[in-house]
């Protein structure tokens, strides 16, 4: 007997609560992408003189730290929290629970500046720990152990966060900086996990036909060579031989890369975003091996990292998701294009310029800030009425 589709809506529950607080993506995507557009040309007007804040570590450590635990990190978690529903067919949080976390979320980024810097460790420090042992709960319950390296890598984020608000504070006697390296090498980690997965299988479904499969050795290979590559430039003091895992690791994602024919999407922006963003990746690895042979500053490789791969995979990730999740088409408007290639210029303006120019380089952080913020910008004009508003097809979430 054939139940129909009338029948399955008649008898599906009605959806429930505030929209915003149904599901995981619509406050901390929102919240991310806020942050995002005010945060960086924020930090231009800080390294410029033009405005001053009441921070209670140096400028650099505060753009540093806000752009990996504040805004990379509430995109992993929203992201995560509604993947985990997906996953496993239970239930994460929502309402008062989901308002809770998130405003946790607000709550640090705003004591960064107004309040002592002991309590701003505090509630920085509690965000991550929380979502892990959610997810964990979800994922043990459901028999899904495939994602659960995903939430040991939230766990290692929260170590990391921790040496760093414990070196700043000097109770830990290491750089800050290298506990904000080890926070940028777990989030690669991630999207390493998470861009093998969707990408090609958002590749496949967008062109039908296509069948993309990495050989099994190529991506234990990559992700484990890409692991080691980054554990040592953390750690260990520079040296050829991480330079030379560094550079293995750039090849085999880019041998990654080739087989999900990122040609073939040249016609369809929400899919080239993600493999453009991808693209990064392997620069960004080359860049930080040839900074271990002191022939570019680390910082260009930093940046090919977070701002080309990070920011790029996040601005595909969030309008595709969100897209999705509210029950709209998978094409973008032009105003979502013109972000793509916003944050796709920022990449470009921080890390390639600066290496052919660098006596410009005040214009060139001042134009690759001002690109990103337009970037996330566009975003919230787009999506923040589509992120507090209920689906369009009716459906809970």
């Amino acid at each position: 007997m054939t139940t129909s589709i009338s029948t399955l809506a008649a008898t599906a529950p009605a959806p429930r609560g505030w929209p915003l607080l149904r599901l995981g993506f619509r406050p901390f995507y929102l919240g991310a992408a806020a942050y995002g557009m005010l945060a960086v040309p924020l930090w231009i007007a800080l390294l410029l003189g033009q405005v001053s804040l009441n921070l209670k570590l140096a400028p650099v450590l505060w753009h540093a730290h806000e752009m990996l635990f504040g805004f990379a990190v509430a995109v992993i978690v929203g992201f995560l929290l509604t993947a985990g529903k997906a996953w496993t067919g239970l239930a994460t949080p929502r309402g008062g629970v989901l308002a809770a976390l998130a405003g946790l979320w607000l709550a640090a980024r705003l004591a960064a500046v107004f309040a002592p810097y002991a309590v701003y460790a505090a509630l920085d420090l509690l965000l991550l720990p929380l979502v892990a042992a959610i997810l964990i709960s979800v994922l043990l319950r459901a028999g899904n152990r495939r994602n659960l390296p995903l939430v040991a890598i939230l766990v290692l984020l929260t170590v990391a966060n921790a040496a760093f608000h414990g070196a700043v504070i000097g109770v830990i006697d290491i750089d800050p900086v290298r506990a904000l390296h080890a926070g940028l090498a777990l989030v690669v980690m991630i999207e390493c996990v998470i861009a093998g997965r969707v990408i090609p299988a958002f590749t496949m479904s967008a062109l039908p036909g296509l069948k993309l499969q990495s050989p099994r050795v190529l991506e234990q290979a990559t992700l484990a060579t890409t692991a080691v590559g980054l554990a040592l430039w953390v750690l260990a003091p520079p040296q050829a031989f991480t330079a030379t895992i560094l550079g293995a690791a750039a090849s085999l994602h880019a041998q990654r890369l080739w087989r999900w024919k990122p040609l073939r999407t040249r016609g369809r922006p929400i899919l080239w975003v993600l493999h453009a963003a991808y693209a990064w990746l392997p620069i960004g690895l080359v860049l930080l091996a040839l900074s271990q042979l002191g022939a570019v500053a680390v910082s260009a490789g930093i940046h090919a990292l977070a701002v080309g791969a990070t920011g790029g995979l996040i601005i595909g990730m969030i309008t595709r998701t969100a897209r999705g999740h509210t029950g709209r088409p998978l094409r973008v408007s032009r105003l979502e294009v013109t972000a793509y290639l916003l944050v796709a210029g920022a990449a470009a303006t921080r890390v390639l310029l600066p290496l052919l120019a660098p006596q410009h380089l005040l214009t060139w952080l001042t134009a690759a800030a001002v690109a990103w913020g337009l970037a996330f910008a566009l975003y919230l004009f787009v999506f923040a009425p589509w992120l507090v508003s209920p689906r369009l097809d009716g459906k809970d979430g």
